[in-house]
């Protein structure tokens, strides 16, 4: 609440007094009021029955309270846990009169808004409840029930806890509020002989509590309290111990109690034991995958809301019901609720339990647009003060509008307004609550496109397809149909984008939650079309990978790149429970990642460079985040590595740090033993078979293909001696092979090795050799004839596929790749990047521009070509959606310019290369 004031001085509007008489009656009784606060008392107590009885037995209390409303409730609240035992039922049902007074008067004079209103009689309910309980426990104790606990105990809760739901838990208490709890106990501090006796004594307690609350005497009543929320009510007693809940939860609980626990909050009685429960059944409420099935179960719930009330029909203002019925508040709650739930488990900051903050935090992370969220924000306030009105006219916990003219007539006079003015406002507002939030749960099933025979032998054969086999799926998919095809029929090749969406269904393993999904969200449904009409090989990606798109919505899929990616992934491995779950949970995670950098690509958001650099950081964090799951898993089996252990190398394009979307990973493993000779553990090995195994555990931790897919593929042929040699080599043999025995190919390699992961020191001591290794070989008199006869070999070997081949051919990317690490050996230059190794290259200026022109352009083509398809790329076979990427890629107006750059710049860098592999060159 924001600071105190006297109520006279914030008002802001009064309501009209439907019988004056009785209102000017209760005025008399206060005295020498502000005329303002007068008028407020006439047409409260004239128009209100309850709240005149209120002022006519509260009104000495009333007079001082007006001057300081916030301080005199926080005095009632603040009282109540003094109130001596024997006179507590009548204490409490006169701080329910004074707060409900008071609150009546500054939600009716606009002095408080909403949050104000609705807080000051949830603190009233916390504080009424947490003294109830402990009166009802302190009674247990004296009498000796319940086992091992003092009167020290009960102060704070004795292991006893009042979980608030619905409104009370969200602090949004409505005016004539039923307080829904779940009372639970720790049983945790039992053993199992005192268990019976405490569970008795706990279910007296949780009963005479509700007694002290709930029964009506002549103080009145404090709250009417349900405890029909708790798991499986119809069996379990009023009070349940907390280890029997969370084995419900986890084994039953259902939909509409994960939405209850959005908004559960521990309000009484022992509140970190409360705390520890909610902790305890996060998992539950909010799950780790999207779930948008939640969606139908809302939906299906409010249909049966509806049944059972009566609800349907056409709406009729006589009698509706503002909670339940169309357009009601709660359609708002569980239009925000539903969200909340599918995308909680991933983005913790919608784990909101307030409607208003709910709604804003969904704007804010871009699942509905802030139009949406400030238009339902506005009606739900509209509709609270509604309801706040109806139950303050008799104390009634209704939300059921008058049925009659004249109950309507005294609604408006108490709101301050007309019959006429009210009725228009209030059908405005229902009927833009319902088309707001009722294509979210049903759209219409009835909406068409204009399909025509567009597609028509496509659409024939979707029906057989695995993800529409369900009834459910089918449904879903039925009612998302005119929307897609009307998306693709707006695709600049209508029926090229349909053929790869045709592709992209059939794929799918299931469908229901993906399809749910999309009528969830639009933005995502768009993404998907324009994915088909542009990247064949994308579109195939996610239907095999369909749970890749849990990402985009996830709150940060459009972020920056982030400053420490790595520790993402040991988050969540981390979580996983054993090692299989922790290869997939990297495997998730991975997909994700990779289906990021792809979507940003293709829309723009990096380019080519900015790619190739994300896919070799995602590579290099799986890597980092795996070895050590690897080798404890080995270790556990085998015993420790032996001396330093070992190091992972990337080597190519992974070691120069730039990959595309369909890399595979060129790695090769060092190990140092330092002169132990075998593993000590359980089944020890000897070093080489140690690491030759664990190696191999390595390559099927990345490629095995699991429940999640694989990571990578590996190729470990750049090791040494290729596929010869063994799959792990001591590092002593690497540096006397490398230094006396490797080939030309396989120093240039080593111009590109970069060490991932492993030990540091080892990583290290790899760095200064790879180093002197280049310093000692820059000499090589035959570095250039032997890269002159790799040049044919690869030329006679693997001719180029298509006008379109980015990597093979001369003057393209391998051959530009090459001729980099050869000028960095003969300069003896550690850099591994072609850019880098280009800039020190001993060539004229004009002769440099012209392969880093060509590289740049033929890592371009190469990686947008891996975006968009996994075969060979050519014009003909290309569709629009993805010409105009390649094109804005390239940085090309058109195919026949692109075609001419190609020719003309291979040629241009074919022959700078072969006049410095020449004979002449060297000579030069």
């Amino acid at each position: 609440m924001t600071h105190d004031a006297p109520l006279a001085n914030h008002l802001t509007r009064c309501p009209t007094a439907f019988d004056p008489a009785r209102g000017a009656d209760v005025v008399r009784l206060l005295p020498d009021l502000p005329a303002d606060i007068a008028s407020l008392i006439a047409g409260t107590a004239g128009s209100s029955p309850y709240l005149a009885r209120l002022i006519e037995r509260e009104h000495d209390w009333l007079a001082p309270a007006l001057d300081a409303p916030r301080r005199a409730v926080d005095q009632v609240i603040a009282a109540l846990g003094d109130i001596a035992p024997d006179i507590l039922g009548a204490g409490l049902r006169q701080a329910k009169r004074r707060v409900a007074l008071i609150v009546a008067l500054a939600d009716l004079g606009g002095v408080w808004p909403l949050e104000d209103v609705t807080g000051a009689l949830t603190r009233l309910a916390d504080a009424a409840t947490d003294a109830a309980m402990k009166a009802a426990l302190m009674a247990e104790v004296a009498r000796g029930k319940l086992p091992g606990m003092s009167a020290d105990d009960v102060q704070s809760g004795a292991g006893m806890v009042a979980l608030a739901m619905g409104k009370m838990g969200a602090g949004e208490l409505n005016y004539s509020s039923d307080i829904d709890l779940i009372c639970l106990f720790d049983d945790s501090r039992f053993d199992r002989d005192a268990y019976p006796d405490a569970r008795a004594s706990y279910v007296r307690a949780t009963r005479k509590m509700t007694a002290l609350l709930s029964d009506i005497t002549a103080e009145g009543y404090v709250f009417r309290t349900d405890l029909r929320l708790r798991p499986d009510a119809s069996v379990t007693p009023v009070c349940v111990a907390m280890s029997v809940a969370e084995q419900y939860y986890e084994a039953e609980g259902r939909t509409w109690e994960r939405a209850a626990y959005i908004k559960a909050r521990a309000a009484a009685g022992d509140l970190q034991a409360g705390a520890r429960f909610l902790r305890a059944l996060r998992p539950f409420v909010w799950r780790r995958h999207l779930d948008f099935a939640a969606i139908q179960d809302a939906h299906d719930m409010r249909l049966r809301i509806r049944d059972h009330k009566g609800l349907n029909g056409r709406l009729n203002l006589l009698g509706h019901n503002m909670k339940l019925g169309r357009g009601g508040i709660r359609e708002i709650e569980f239009f925000t609720q539903t969200r909340q739930l599918i995308a909680g488990g991933r983005d913790d900051s919608l784990r909101l339990r307030g409607t208003v903050p709910g709604l804003m935090r969904l704007s804010e992370t871009g699942w509905i647009t802030p139009e949406v969220a400030e238009d339902l924000t506005d009606h739900y306030r509209a509709h609270r003060l509604v309801e706040h009105r109806l139950q303050m006219l008799n104390d009634a916990q209704t939300h059921d509008l008058p049925v009659t003219e004249e109950g309507f007539a005294r609604l408006a006079a108490f709101m301050g307004t007309s019959t006429a003015d009210l009725k228009a406002d209030l059908t405005r507002r229902i009927k833009a609550v319902e088309a707001l939030t009722e294509d979210f749960f049903a759209p219409d099933d009835s909406a068409t496109a204009r399909e025509a025979d567009f597609g028509a032998e496509v659409i024939a054969r979707w029906r057989s397809y695995p993800a529409l086999r369900s009834v459910r799926a089918g449904q879903s998919f039925r009612r998302l149909r005119p929307r897609i095809l009307s998306r693709l029929q707006q695709a600049a090749k209508p029926e090229e984008a349909l053929a790869v969406f045709d592709q992209f269904l059939s794929g799918l393993p299931a469908g229901v939650q993906l399809f749910a999904l999309f009528e969830a969200n639009e933005n995502l449904l768009n993404l998907l079309i324009d994915i088909c009409a542009t990247a064949p090989a994308l579109a195939q990606y996610l239907s095999r990978n369909a749970g890749v798109l849990d990402a985009v919505i996830g709150g940060s899929f459009f972020a920056q790149w982030p400053d420490d990616l790595p520790a993402e992934l040991h988050t969540a491995i981390a979580r996983a429970p054993d090692y299989e779950a922790k290869l997939d949970a990297a495997r998730r995670w991975m997909k994700e990642w990779h289906f990021r950098i792809g979507v940003h690509f293709l829309q723009g958001l990096t380019d080519a460079e900015g790619a190739g650099t994300q896919y070799a950081a995602l590579a290099d964090s799986v890597l980092q985040g795996i070895w050590p799951v690897v080798s404890a898993e080995f270790a556990r089996r085998h015993g420790a590595a032996p001396g330093r252990g070992a190091i992972v190398v990337g080597m190519g394009s992974l070691g120069a740090g730039r990959l595309h979307a369909q890399s595979d990973l060129d790695l090769i493993l060092i190990y140092d033993a330092q002169g132990v000779d075998a593993s000590d553990g359980p089944r020890p090995l000897a070093v080489s078979s140690y690491f030759a195994r664990l190696t191999q555990a390595l390559v099927t931790a990345l490629s095995a293909p699991m429940a999640e897919g694989r990571l990578y593929e590996v190729d470990m042929r750049l090791r040494p001696s290729g596929r010869q040699g063994p799959v792990a080599t001591g590092w002593g043999a690497f540096r006397a092979y490398q230094t006396d025995e490797a080939w030309t190919w396989e120093h240039l390699a080593q111009t590109r090795a970069r060490p991932i992961v492993g030990d540091a020191g080892l990583m290290a001591e790899f760095e200064g050799f790879r180093r002197d290794l280049l310093a000692l070989k820059a000499g090589g008199a035959k570095v250039r004839a032997d890269v002159l006869d790799m040049r044919a070999r690869i030329s006679a070997a693997k001719p180029p596929q298509g006008d379109w081949d980015a990597k093979i051919g001369p003057g393209r990317l391998q051959d530009i790749e090459l001729f980099a690490e050869t000028m960095a050996l003969l300069a003896s230059n550690p850099a591994r990047t072609v850019q880098d190794q280009l800039a020190v290259a001993d060539l004229p200026e004009g002769e440099r521009q012209t392969l880093q022109i060509g590289a740049r352009l033929f890592w371009q083509l190469q990686s947008a070509q891996r975006l968009l398809t996994a075969g060979p790329l050519s014009a003909d076979a290309l569709g629009a959606g993805g010409r105009a990427f390649l094109l804005r890629e390239t940085g090309q107006p058109s195919v026949v310019a692109l075609n001419a750059a190609i020719e003309q710049v291979a040629a241009r860098a074919a022959g700078v290369i072969e006049t410095h592999l020449s004979a002449d060159g060297q000579s030069a």
